[in-house]
């Protein structure tokens, strides 16, 4: 289903005054290997942002300071609320209703159908079955997978990789978060799945961060960063 044109239009104009995550002053270590060494980072509403490094960078830990699960010196603001000073309950509310994730493998439920998958992430957030399951089907629908009720696990890769996406956008969040979600896919579904990952920034308003180590992933960013030695650099614009 898709939007409005007014409805898009509006969108891009408020997501052009809001930030979705910012990361100020951040400082991480573990052991005596310092990942992060006061690390800046600004993404807005609308925007999407790869960052690329060696393994072993941080780039994961990055991803996980945003979601609250690692906790690291300095300020992790998303969406406005600054999540270091949430625990328990209030932070786990706050990452479901405003952050969205794709893993690398999906981290589906295989004996599940698609539907059921993408419902059951709006159910834990307390929306109605029914609607639930509405939601679900209309995004899978519109993401081009397929509806019928089969164990998700009879899916291709790429079908598999779009039901995870659905599953992510399913609460409608502020912020996408995105690890490698292409490295587990062949050429074709790689392109395929990066493709719709990038255009939905501009689509919902939304604000897409995307770890990868393919180059030809990252440059569909709008931005991307370098991670390496604990400092984030930004590459020029091609």
């Amino acid at each position: 289903m898709e939007p409005a044109i007014s409805d898009t239009r509006a969108a891009r104009r408020n997501a052009s005054r809001t930030v979705a995550l910012e990361l100020a002053s951040l400082r991480h270590s573990i052991g005596d290997r310092v990942l992060f060494d006061g690390l800046d980072l600004t993404l807005l509403a609308g925007e999407s942002a790869a960052i690329m490094g060696p393994s072993g960078s941080g780039k994961s830990t990055l991803l996980s300071c945003a979601l609250g699960l690692v906790k690291a010196d300095g300020a992790v603001r998303v969406a406005g609320t600054d999540i270091g000073r949430l625990s328990g309950r209030r932070l786990a509310e706050h990452r479901r209703t405003t952050v969205g994730v794709v893993f690398q493998f999906g981290e589906l439920l295989p004996e599940l159908s698609p539907v059921e998958n993408v419902a059951l992430a709006a159910l834990l957030s307390g929306t109605s079955r029914r609607t639930a399951y509405a939601e679900a089907a209309a995004l899978l629908g519109e993401l081009g997978v397929p509806v019928a009720d089969t164990p998700t696990s009879s899916l291709s890769g790429g079908e598999r990789q779009r039901t995870a996406v659905a599953r992510a956008l399913i609460n409608s969040p502020s912020l996408l978060l995105a690890d490698e979600p292409t490295g587990a896919l062949d050429e074709a579904n790689r392109e395929s799945v990066a493709d719709m990952l990038f255009s939905l920034p501009e689509q919902r308003g939304c604000a897409l961060l995307v770890v990868t180590h393919d180059p030809q992933v990252a440059a569909r960013a709008d931005r991307t960063w370098t991670l390496s030695g604990g400092v984030l650099t930004e590459r020029a614009a091609s």
